[in-house]
């Protein structure tokens, strides 16, 4: 039943897991990651392929509760605004996300000093720096340098085209005199080594295979059930797990290191309750699970009569604004949100959507009918920044269980006050850019309930034991070998997809493991 111990154990193959197993395979420890996922082949799911809308509608769906595929486990988001998205497999949410790649601002470190919501991070935007240019190089991020929203970014490979959509709303922002730069996008815009133009940055392309080079262990369909602590010591000690044959078998390491997501971290650390820590790993504070952000979203669509072709290009990857990013004086809310202009959608989705509005039916028009709309919109989404709440949580569901019988997660969150007049906002400033642009008609709405991609801050990183779960380095207050390198770490979520500053943060967290060995190891 039990496996040979290895130096480190990491949990998670996805952005964080693969982003540590790379960095700490180069300093000869022997490492295995368990993934409960598979691994993707390429030619099973590809943005590339003729019918990959056809893939999202099922085994490649967003929603877990909807794919229900062995890897996934149940979450019942009855008492949630926003339902959670995710991906279980070698590369994580990585396979199936957009490659939309921005950055924290420096403010979003500081929203307590700043602006008196949220919390100070423990950390800032210049201890980021290095590691964020380190996995740009890794993941190969497009951009434009010189961005007056940010400090300066360089050595971005070449931005990804506009189009002729894109362009036509840039026309709008410098008619408003509003920011706005083409988005940073996980998107290889030339051929660079083991990759090929135009394809995403999906981390089982860009970190693992380096890993595995380097002597790393990857078992995918490996679902950890617990970790395991010493009796005596109360440290890490190991995992309880059930392999890809359903035989339950414990593996032995001196250093644990956890990448299960905002979601799957928390229901980790609950579900390993003992003796000596009866409300869970970790969970001195009370707060594992605690602070749950989730990025409420608004949608505006405008209808064109001309032409865009808005749906060439990838799909999250055109233009963002900045220019609500932070509090202003004349807002009834604190901090702000970004403007992310997509694409339009491919001919499936299309379908669907004006389907559900009443405007396709089948027979003589269908096609008119269709093509009045392919083509003809230009999608916008606002992303609010979502702030702290120890109201908004997730717990463990011992009803509903997963297919190795572990429970599933119940998710518990609204929206704030806060929230909601920022995403009202968003929306009309998103509606007044339309107009400017002559849209014919504009559809409006949010928080989009399919659209929890973001899951952030359930064990909170700080200084103390009695605020906080982790340190600055993701090292948890309670157990010294055990270490968290995901999302949930986050102290607040920004305005932008977090996926940069977790492997940011991934790498700042491994290079002190690398440095600063005793403080960490169960020898």
């Amino acid at each position: 039943m039990k496996n040979d111990k290895v130096d480190i154990l990491i949990i998670g193959a996805g952005a964080s897991g693969a982003a540590a197993a790379w960095n700490l395979s180069q300093s000869g420890y022997s490492i295995i990651c368990l993934e409960q996922g598979p691994i993707i082949k390429k030619e099973s799911y590809s943005f590339d392929q003729k019918n990959w809308e056809l893939y999202q509608q099922n085994k490649f769906n967003i929603n877990p509760n909807i794919r229900k595929l062995k890897s996934d486990y149940p979450i019942d988001d009855k008492n949630s605004a926003i339902s959670v998205a995710n991906f279980n497999a070698v590369g994580g949410s990585t396979i199936l996300y957009s490659g939309h790649f921005p950055r924290f601002h420096p403010s979003d470190f500081k929203t307590k000093k700043l602006d008196n919501v949220g919390c100070d991070w423990p950390i800032n935007y210049d201890d980021l720096e290095y590691y964020y240019e380190l996995n740009d190089k890794k993941m190969g991020v497009a951009g434009h340098e010189g961005d007056p929203a940010y400090p300066y970014i360089p050595n971005l490979l070449p931005a990804v085209p506009l189009e002729y959509m894109g362009e036509k709303i840039a026309k709008g922002f410098n008619k408003l005199n509003w920011h706005w730069w083409p988005s940073y996008s996980g998107i290889a815009t030339k051929n660079i080594k083991g990759r090929k133009k135009n394809s995403r940055s999906t981390v089982d392309i860009t970190y693992w295979p380096e890993a595995i080079s380097n002597g790393v262990e990857l078992k995918p369909n490996c679902h950890v059930q617990k970790i395991t602590t010493s009796s005596i010591s109360g440290k890490a000690n190991g995992v309880i797990y059930i392999d890809s044959n359903n035989n339950k078998k414990i593996q032995l390491a001196s250093l644990i290191i956890v990448a299960c997501n905002g979601i799957g971290t928390p229901r980790l650390l609950l579900n390993s309750a003992n003796k000596m820590f009866p409300k869970g790993l970790a969970n001195s504070s009370g707060l594992v699970g605690k602070n749950l952000m989730l990025h409420p979203l608004g949608y505006v669509e405008g209808q064109f009569s001309e032409f865009l072709g808005s749906f060439v290009g990838p799909q999250g990857c055109c233009i963002a604004s900045q220019e609500f990013y932070e509090t202003r004086k004349n807002k009834e809310f604190k901090r702000g949100y970004t403007i992310q202009v997509l694409r339009g959608a491919g001919p499936l989705e299309t379908a669907l959507q004006i389907k559900k509005f009443n405007k396709l039916s089948f027979g003589k028009n269908f096609h008119k009918q269709f093509l009045k709309n392919y083509g003809h919109t230009v999608p916008v989404a606002v992303i609010c920044e979502d702030l702290p709440e120890k109201s908004n949580f997730i717990k463990l569901d011992h009803r509903n269980k997963d297919s190795n019988g572990t429970p599933g997660v119940k998710i518990n969150y609204k929206l704030s006050k806060n929230s909601k007049k920022m995403l009202s906002d968003g929306l009309n400033k998103v509606k007044k850019l339309m107009k400017k642009i002559g849209a014919k008609s504009t559809i409006a709405f949010g928080p989009v309930k399919h659209a929890g991609w973001h899951l952030m801050g359930t064990t909170k990183m700080g200084r103390s034991k009695k605020n906080s779960v982790v340190n600055e380095f993701g090292q948890t207050h309670d157990i010294k070998n055990l270490v968290i390198v995901d999302s949930s770490i986050f102290v607040t979520s920004g305005g932008v997809n977090p996926v940069s500053t977790i492997q940011a943060l991934t790498l700042r967290i491994t290079d002190d493991i690398k440095n600063n060995p005793k403080k960490y190891f169960n020898k």
